[in-house]
């Protein structure tokens, strides 16, 4: 790909730390939107948060066959939550009537039918057992990299180390970079408020610098509403090293994205975007839709805590998938929503980043005379 074999004006020394050609990583639940950014010179990193471990190395193997001998890395989330044990039957019981009384009345008035097929939180609870065994399988998938969201125990970070694999945290807050720093990982990502997903509470052009003022010689990452080569050249004079990016990817053709989603997507602007529990319990940036409206109105029941509302709500929500009930379908999305305004190709995305980070320092170059 033309992309990813020219010279680059921004290439920085992480590129040759991971034996890329661009400064770009994507986000993604998708093998071939990861698969495709790895090709084209960047950083691919799948999302296996929702996958079993044998899930996990199966989309490793596909991974490591389509990406032609690029790096690619493995995304999941360690957060430390109080249940101990994948008992789903236990976790059942601990669902406050309430809350069970009003997710029946969300599937009355949407008239949602039941799930036909099987999600992860169908059958198993977020707890330290499961995620125990993700972080097993992505060490033994022979991925390239080992990313770690809203959470970086030591211990997974030493034996992904020891197995050979580099080592990312995803971080919200100046407060978590030198506790981060200190369990050995290789790389930061330092993710701002604009950000879809999981996301904390500073905003990106805050965060970014202090976490590279925290951490001096560690590599960090930008993260955070990046969508245009004018925000990467921002993050580069800021001090990152590369940006993470999400939300663009999802407006590929690579990435099968439902059409209703897309529609979505493509006409919402940062605004139509909200911070919501309703999904995980933890607070995560979605596209607004009635499902994120439905848990923020009067009367509405508090959602419940990581792992109790994907306990809750996990049958519906793939119900809602399943049988594509438009007005609670929704997707995760940062406010970079606002540059989706159509659907391309990955290698399209990439060629317009790279010519657009080129034009800004340009720009910001030809200031100095």
């Amino acid at each position: 790909m033309a992309t990813a074999r020219r010279r680059i004006a921004f290439r920085t020394p992480l590129c040759d730390r991971l034996g890329i050609d661009i400064p770009i990583f994507s986000f993604a639940h998708s093998l071939e939107v990861t698969a495709a950014v790895s090709r084209a010179g960047g950083y691919g990193v799948y999302g296996a948060t929702h996958e079993e471990p044998h899930e996990i190395l199966e989309s490793a193997r596909a991974l490591k066959e389509m990406c032609e001998g690029r790096p690619f890395g493995l995304d999941i989330l360690l957060p430390t939550v109080t249940v101990d044990r994948d008992d789903k039957a236990a976790a059942d019981a601990e669902i406050p009537e309430a809350h069970r009384r009003f997710v029946e009345h969300l599937r009355e008035k949407y008239q949602v039918p039941p799930a036909t097929r099987e999600h992860l939180f169908m059958k198993h609870v977020r707890s330290q057992e499961l995620f125990a065994a993700q972080a097993d399988a992505v060490i033994r998938s022979g991925a390239n990299l080992f990313a770690m969201a809203v959470g970086t125990p030591a211990d997974v970070v030493a034996r992904a180390r020891a197995a050979g694999q580099l080592t990312l945290s995803l971080i919200g807050s100046p407060r978590h970079a030198a506790r981060v720093k200190a369990t050995g990982v290789d790389l930061l990502v330092a993710q701002g408020y604009d950000a879809g997903a999981h996301t904390g509470t500073v905003g990106t052009l805050s965060l970014v610098p202090q976490v590279v003022d925290i951490v001096g010689d560690l590599p960090v990452i930008a993260a955070g509403g990046i969508a245009t080569g004018r925000q990467i050249a921002a993050a580069l004079a800021m001090g990152a090293q590369a940006v993470w990016t999400g939300t663009i990817w999802l407006a590929t053709q690579e990435h099968e994205v439902d059409k209703i989603i897309t529609d979505h997507l493509i006409a919402a602007g940062s605004e139509d975007t909200v911070i919501s529990r309703s999904w995980s319990g933890k607070t995560l940036r979605m596209l607004r839709t009635a499902w994120s409206d439905e848990w923020s109105a009067p009367g509405a029941p508090a959602p419940l805590k990581m792992p109790y509302q994907q306990v809750l709500v996990g049958e519906i929500m793939e119900a809602v998938k399943e049988h594509r009930i438009a007005p609670l379908l929704w997707s995760a999305a940062g406010q970079s929503v606002a540059y989706v305004r159509g659907i391309s190709s990955v290698e399209e995305t990439m060629r317009r980043l790279v010519d657009e980070t080129e034009q800004s320092l340009s720009r910001l170059a030809a200031l100095r005379q």
